[in-house]
């Protein structure tokens, strides 16, 4: 069984209810969102405009929970340890199984995730704090406009993890080989620039300060998806909680190469 499957199992059975930011070195881990057909054509639409924050791995079918594209036996119903549900575009709960809320007419789109790139900025020793067991980078809003398409709009979220100053070109150099991981950073330094205010993480989550020798760095961040879904207002949507992300069978290293 690969390592992927193994712990999406685990999840299905409810025993992996954590951040999964430190749990799958060497696999794609993707964010989730699960659209209405109806709006599945406009999303996508987004989603292509906005390629920093949305790097697309796979569009499902409608009513189908599977993303055989991504690994075996996925079931996009319970095999996240969390979700997030919105009803008209606001957040209603956080389960960790969406089968009763299941539709037909549901379609889900995984997008490439900053998670996914972690375990090789630690390889090639750059130091995050935020990369362990129960730990995750924090995200933020900014000031920054996404480009719009039909309903779907926003600002964009960010992920920032503190880099040592010495170590902000190589991590640079590192992300930018992962495109469908969000890439390189889209700001490094002072976070007001990009209105980004670090006492405020989304869900206040997140290891957000920054220690002395270090530098603030941003990533373009799959949490912007709820910022689109709040736009839309969908009258059901599903995606994953922050830092809770689908853990797919592809080899992060093959990813790099999309």
């Amino acid at each position: 069984m690969s390592a992927g499957r193994s712990m999406r199992l685990e999840a299905r059975a409810g025993r992996l209810n954590g951040p999964t930011g430190s749990m799958a070195p060497g696999l794609v881990q993707a964010n989730l969102a699960i659209i209405p057909a109806s709006l599945a054509d406009a999303f996508e639409a987004f989603l292509r405009a906005n390629p920093a924050p949305f790097p697309l791995l796979a569009r499902g079918n409608p009513g189908d929970p599977s993303l055989p594209k991504l690994g075996e036996d996925i079931d996009l119903r319970s095999d996240l340890p969390r979700y997030r549900v919105f009803r008209n575009g606001m957040t209603v709960d956080t389960p960790t199984d969406v089968t009763a809320l299941w539709r037909d007419d549901f379609v889900p789109f995984a997008i490439g995730c900053s998670l996914t790139f972690e375990a090789d900025l630690v390889a090639a020793g750059v130091a995050l704090r935020c990369h362990a067991p129960g730990a995750t980078c924090s995200a933020f809003d900014t000031s920054i406009p996404m480009t719009s398409a039909g309903p779907f709009g926003g600002n964009l979220v960010v992920s920032m993890r503190a880099v040592r100053e010495d170590q902000v070109n190589m991590a640079r150099a590192i992300t930018q080989a992962h495109p469908m991981a969000h890439g390189a950073p889209v700001h490094v330094g002072d976070p007001a620039r990009i209105g980004v205010d670090l006492s405020r993480p989304i869900d206040g989550i997140g290891l957000c300060d920054i220690a002395p020798g270090e530098v603030p760095v941003f990533w373009a961040c799959g949490v912007s998806l709820e910022r689109a879904i709040a736009h839309a207002a969908p009258d059901l949507a599903i995606t994953h909680a922050p830092g809770h992300m689908l853990i797919t069978d592809l080899a992060a290293k093959a990813a790099q190469l999309a």
